[in-house]
């Protein structure tokens, strides 16, 4: 197997390879594209088919006044899903991100105390309190082996109380500077700032994932810890590794939250616990890790945030804005990128002959010493 680069794919919800779905090693490479990348197409398709939707049912929505809302908004969305795909491609979960950005978005705040020349020292202390917290999340998880939901929702509480006390201490100082309100209303081209920003932070970690060795053994450790870890890789360090950049993430969102909304208030942040977790699933990423698209994710948080401006302008009460947004997203779920990936599998395998040997059980599984990983 081939841990670095194209991985080996088995066949969804069998035991063959792909070569054996193919019916020859010719063709593996294609059955691989097409099992790989069945998985994001769904998010891609329902994207379009809503904004179809919008144009007929809710044009407003897609009018520049709109866009001007949703733009920012789900830029901000994406760069926190970013950081929770990181997370979700190790098979974990991330619940601290509420925390991260309420107390961040003080420190911008609070750091600055109104002044513009202290605006570079108060978005360090906001990405310097995301890597330390991401850290610790890393350690808890992937050094001490806890679990990762109950891990991260302590010490997303623990920050968010942290935060809570740092606010009553700054509650003179209510706004962010105003050189980064000025920012994030800049519009080049007609679009802000914090858009081009989560584009390129987009850009770089679909390339960093997918053409940089160190990216292809991110991968490689989600997608299967034992062969990474018996192929040299450290698997505890990309597992801390995970968490620190979530967590970092989670920090530049904040920041980018703070442009956009000027002021914190004790709400900043709260409805970032399960809507980047919602983004990324329904995005096509695999909750067993290893497969997941930056891109993908990007366009997940796209489809939600248009979908709730949609929604706002229909004129439906927040009790129904609920109860569609739910249904999406269990919509979502329901052609997730596992089930999509599992139909394409059964309809590539081709068909067994009477005659043709039994395929051989798969080999028995030893665990893992964790110590040595």
């Amino acid at each position: 197997m081939r841990l670095l680069g194209r991985r080996s794919v088995s066949a969804p919800g069998g035991t063959g390879s792909v070569a054996a779905l193919a019916g020859g090693s010719r063709l593996a490479p294609v059955v691989t594209a097409a099992l790989v990348g069945s998985r994001f197409l769904p998010i891609w398709i329902a994207t379009a088919l809503l904004i179809a939707i919008a144009a007929v049912v809710a044009p407003e929505t897609l009018q520049g006044t709109s866009w001007g809302f949703v733009l920012p908004y789900m830029t901000i969305l994406a760069v926190a899903a970013l950081g929770q795909m990181l997370v979700i491609m190790h098979a974990g979960i991330d619940l601290s991100i509420p925390g991260v950005m309420f107390l961040g978005g003080n420190l911008v705040v609070g750091v600055a105390a109104g002044s513009d020349d202290q605006l570079a020292l108060a978005v360090l202390a906001c990405l310097g309190l995301g890597a330390v917290v991401g850290l610790a999340n890393g350690v808890l998880v992937g050094v001490l082996r806890l679990n990762p939901l109950i891990v991260t929702l302590a010490v997303g509480q623990v920050v968010l109380a942290l935060g809570l006390s740092y606010s009553r201490g700054i509650a003179n100082e209510s706004n962010v500077p105003q050189a980064l309100s000025s920012w994030a209303g800049d519009k080049p081209l007609g679009v802000s700032w914090v858009f081009w920003v989560g584009v390129l932070l987009t850009a770089f970690v679909a390339l960093a994932l997918r053409y940089t060795a160190a990216g292809r053994r991110f991968q490689a450790v989600g997608a299967n810890p034992r062969a990474a870890w018996m192929a040299g890789i450290r698997v505890r360090t990309h597992v801390v590794f995970a968490y620190a950049a979530a967590g970092t993430l989670y920090a530049v969102a904040a920041v980018l939250l703070a442009g956009v909304r000027i002021s914190i208030d004790p709400s900043f942040g709260a409805a970032y616990l399960l809507a980047p977790i919602a983004a990324v699933v329904i995005a096509g990423a695999s909750l067993a890790g290893g497969l997941a698209s930056a891109t993908s994710t990007w366009v997940a948080a796209l489809a939600l945030t248009l979908l709730t401006q949609m929604l706002r302008i229909l004129g439906l009460s927040t009790a129904m804005q609920f109860v569609v947004f739910g249904a999406a997203i269990v919509a979502g779920m329901l052609v997730s990128g596992d089930r999509v990936a599992a139909v394409l599998g059964r309809l590539l395998r081709p068909p067994e002959h009477p005659g043709a040997p039994a395929e051989a059980p798969p080999p028995e599984h030893h665990p893992v010493d964790p110590g040595k990983l």
